[in-house]
């Protein structure tokens, strides 16, 4: 664990939205590292879902990354928390099929983020926050 110190902390908070589902949707993204600068990103699509704008809230955060960190990630989503660090390995194993052998719903996105957790040499702390409940990093996302 030599090497976990010399990662640089960083807070992430994460947010995706959609009006109707599927409709235009947007996503936010800060990111806070530890020598307390923020970073803000955002975007959106005209055509999307719900799930889709929470997950790439998530890939575009962890893309920005520049090099290895060690990040605690805040999600509103249970869908995200769930997917990554429950479903995701039986996803895989089963060829990208549910328990039910349907085909997972935003499998490209989930291989994405996929190769982003496991080949991006972050140590990452999964962590879920009520969304609209006041948590000012989540507001944040949230606006943006």
């Amino acid at each position: 664990m030599e090497e976990d110190k010399q990662l640089a902390n960083v807070v992430i908070y994460t947010d995706g939205a959609c009006k109707g589902n599927p409709g235009p949707g947007g996503w936010g993204a800060m990111l806070r590292s530890a020598d307390g600068s923020v970073k803000e990103l955002f975007g959106g699509e005209l055509a999307t879902t719900n799930n889709r704008m929470e997950m790439m809230a998530v890939i575009q955060a962890l893309a920005i990354l520049k090099r290895p960190c060690r990040v605690t990630l805040y999600v509103d989503s249970q869908y995200v928390l769930k997917g990554i660090t429950e479903w995701l390995t039986s996803w895989k194993a089963k060829g990208w099929k549910t328990a039910a052998k349907q085909p997972v719903k935003n499998v490209d996105l989930w291989q994405k983020l996929d190769q982003l957790v496991s080949h991006g040499g972050h140590t990452i702390d999964w962590r879920w926050v009520k969304g609209h409940a006041g948590d000012p990093g989540n507001e944040r996302a949230d606006v943006l």
